[in-house]
């Protein structure tokens, strides 16, 4: 064989495992981008859920501790 002939075939060989590199690592990076968008879908719908709930509170007019609890000191 050759030397220009090996060195084509090095070359080849080093461009396809370059683009299979390239191709994993952007898959790779998609799904995290894609796991944070999913997480952050998830996470609106649950803060939606609890709001109502903190709303429901007892408003400002009633003190949280009766003044019977109190200590005088």
């Amino acid at each position: 064989m050759k030397q220009s002939t090996f060195v084509a075939l090095v070359l080849m060989l080093a461009a396809a495992v370059g683009a299979l590199t390239a191709a994993w690592l952007y898959v790779r990076r998609r799904e995290k981008e894609l796991d944070e968008y999913e997480q952050l879908l998830f996470s609106e719908d649950m803060d939606e859920a609890e709001a109502p709930a903190q709303e429901e509170a007892p408003a400002g007019d009633e003190p949280a501790v009766p003044l019977s609890d109190l200590d005088p000191e």
